[in-house]
């Protein structure tokens, strides 16, 4: 469908759909759409994001696929096997215990249901079932593909900057107004389309700071001896304000890269933007992006705007996937 990227509703505007739950684009982009905020991703959109590749420089966003070690969330660590065969000459591989969601990942539209209204765009329960016959699958966005504007707001650095450093261990809110002045002093700003990519630095800590014991604590099975409550991070919040903030600039996602977006651990208080994002507004969300090398780069040439491109699995009814995202300057 044709979609007016300059007559977009504001977020107090929100539900457009009669009978729609309050705060939610369902209809919006058609009573039966399963892309959300990806439709914001016009063919004008990828050609103009095209123009911005000067340098050719490309960053890859991906973790290891072993990376958190150990996972968290109770999810199982990737196992990978190497098989020869053909005398020697030919090689094979397979993974077992693969979790899309363990590493790098996108929160496709399945992985959060809100508690009262349901899945985005009204689906059922009942329709949330193995392989493409069902709805919201994570094919979905692989077989549109991602390409667009991505913007890069370093939110650490500028923190540094300021004598203010995130405590990495806390759940410090990173607030609308701090991402605003963050844009402001990177002088780059944010539309719809784009793809919103958020440095805490909690990854570059996880991965040079932590010691061997917090990231065990912080991962793995609360039955295997990983602490219960262990995983505390900034992030994202308070939630009512940012996902007004999110929405009134049309993104068409938002990553970051810490494990959950948002501040870990949520609580009634504080509410959880997932519950907000993914079901109500459509808007997929990306966690434990590996931004490093992309920020370093930005901070050196000063620009803060690339193109991102990113191809999920193609896998029918799938939950959430690998990004496979790239940034390209």
């Amino acid at each position: 469908m044709a979609i007016d990227l300059n007559n977009l509703p504001s977020y107090d505007r929100l539900p457009v759909k009669l009978g729609a739950p309050k705060g939610s684009a369902w209809g919006l982009f058609g009573d039966d759409d399963q892309l959300g905020c990806l439709n914001l991703i016009t063919p004008e959109k990828t050609a103009e994001a095209a123009k911005l590749v000067r340098k050719g420089a490309v960053f890859s966003l991906n973790l290891r696929l072993d990376r958190p070690s150990p996972p968290m969330h109770r999810r199982g660590a990737v196992e990978h096997h190497l098989l020869e065969g053909g005398g020697g000459l030919s090689r094979d591989d397979y993974l077992d215990s693969f979790w899309p969601q363990a590493s790098s990942q996108w929160d496709g539209f399945r992985h959060i249901r809100h508690p009262r209204d349901g899945f985005y765009n009204g689906v059922k329960d009942e329709e949330i079932i193995p392989g493409d016959e069902g709805k919201l699958g994570i094919e979905n966005f692989a077989r549109k593909g991602i390409a667009t504007r991505g913007v890069l707001v370093d939110v650490d650095r500028f923190l540094r900057q300021q004598g203010a450093q995130l405590n990495m261990t806390s759940s410090t809110f990173i607030t609308p107004d701090q991402l605003q002045a963050c844009m402001d002093r990177q002088k780059v700003g944010v539309g719809p389309g784009d793809i919103l990519l958020v440095r805490t630095g909690w990854l570059r800590w996880y991965l040079e700071e932590a010691t061997p014991e917090q990231r065990e604590k912080m991962g793995g099975d609360a039955a295997a001896g990983a602490e219960a409550g262990a995983l505390v991070h900034p992030g994202l919040g308070p939630a009512d304000e940012m996902v007004s903030y999110l929405w009134n600039l049309h993104v068409a996602a938002v990553a970051a890269d810490n494990p959950s977006l948002d501040a870990w651990p949520p609580t009634p208080e504080k509410g959880w933007m997932h519950f907000h994002l993914l079901p109500l507004l459509g808007m997929p969300i990306g966690e434990l992006w590996d931004l490093e090398a992309l920020a370093a780069d930005c901070a050196a040439d000063g620009v803060y705007e690339f193109m991102l491109t990113s191809a999920p699995l193609n896998m029918p009814g799938g939950v959430g996937s690998p990004p496979n995202a790239l940034a390209i300057k």
